[in-house]
């Protein structure tokens, strides 16, 4: 029996494992019957949450999505997309305003087969538009019954307080939800995103619980380079030879040992860990495979001793990022130098 959990103060109930799906299409799975399979045993396992995106395959995996649920599913799912990626050469065609907002949701709405999105989350923040021009946008297609409820994913402590001042001060819809990355590796958010998410009663979604790969028991000392199509894409995230990932190689190492010790596997003691801090509604797990499935389901059963978390804690400090590409969001503040830098003096 799945226990329910509360998706913040909206009354809403979500089950602890959410299903990701941005691994279904060309990216990762390109069988749409195989990927509505997988789709389909997770819904008939007790999970009721299923979070995609406009940006994942390009449209293709909300057209699986929209599929799976077809036929009487829809109205037993809670459904969870996004919005702000680029999805063409339009510079237009990408961000967090109003133009964009009203147009992208309808191509979600038409993939997804479906009248609502249960929750329209911005993918990441845009620092060239207002915040208040977002959520003014998002307000607007609530109160149309278009969307049901607002979120927000990998944003900074001090925009998630921002989104509850401009709700409060100016009439917006509230964001109910944020969704960070989260693990055994990435503990980052443990310092201030947790803690103001639960002063503001917002649920909180964690994606990435394995740490991208890294914590499925592939990545093992002495194992050699595992072969992934998310490591060519980001190699640097995930190349054992690099000095930045050397602490998360040994990281992980410890860690299987532990589960080992435990009785659990890497994934169950990864899985259980993000769900039993307080402030975790649920842990967005992202299957390409029936067998990937299938180790990660129960998870969510699993509790996890003292002793076992209090050896958590010394293998990867609380607060701690062991690779500060793992926080999923760099400010513009930081990546762009125009943005720290005065402009050069008139000759």
């Amino acid at each position: 029996m799945t226990d329910y959990r509360n998706l913040g103060r909206t009354g809403v109930k979500v089950s602890p494992l959410c299903l990701g799906t941005m691994m279904f299409g060309p990216r990762g799975n390109p069988d749409h019957d195989d990927s509505i399979r997988i789709i389909h045993h997770a819904l008939d396992s007790g999970i009721n949450f299923v979070d995609t995106a406009d940006v994942y395959s390009v449209g293709e995996s909300e057209t699986i999505v929209g599929k799976a649920l077809a036929g009487g599913r829809r109205d037993d799912v809670v459904l969870a997309t996004k919005f702000h990626g680029s999805l063409g050469s339009d510079p237009n065609q990408q961000g967090n305003s109003r133009r964009w907002i009203i147009r992208e949701v309808e191509n979600s709405l038409r993939r997804l087969g479906t009248d609502w999105i249960d929750l329209y989350q911005v993918h990441r923040p845009d620092p060239d538009t207002d915040f208040d021009e977002t959520l003014g946008a998002l307000s607007d297609l609530v109160r149309q019954g278009k969307i049901r409820y607002i979120g927000t994913s990998t944003f900074e402590p001090s925009a998630i307080v921002e989104g509850q001042w401009i709700a409060e001060r100016r009439g917006r819809e509230r964001v109910v939800a944020e969704q960070p990355p989260y693990s055994l590796l990435a503990r980052g958010i443990e310092r201030e995103v947790l803690p103001v998410a639960q002063r503001y009663g917002l649920a909180v979604l964690s994606w990435s619980p394995l740490a991208g790969g890294w914590l499925t028991g592939r990545y093992r000392a002495g194992a050699g380079q595992p072969v992934s199509s998310r490591a060519e894409r980001q190699a640097e995230r995930f190349d054992i030879a690099s000095p930045e990932n050397s602490a998360k190689l040994a990281a992980a190492e410890a860690l299987a040992q532990l589960a080992e010790d435990a009785g659990l596997t890497l994934v169950q003691l990864a899985l259980a860990f993000v769900l039993e801090h307080p402030a975790i509604t649920s842990a967005i797990i992202g299957p390409r495979t029936f067998e990937q499935l299938q180790g990660q389901l129960g998870a969510d059963r699993v509790r996890l001793s003292r002793d076992v978390l209090d050896q958590i804690d010394k293998i990867v400090p609380p607060g701690t990022n062991l690779s500060a590409r793992d926080a999923g969001y760099h400010p513009v503040a930081l990546t762009d130098p125009a943005r720290r830098r005065r402009a050069a003096p008139a000759a």
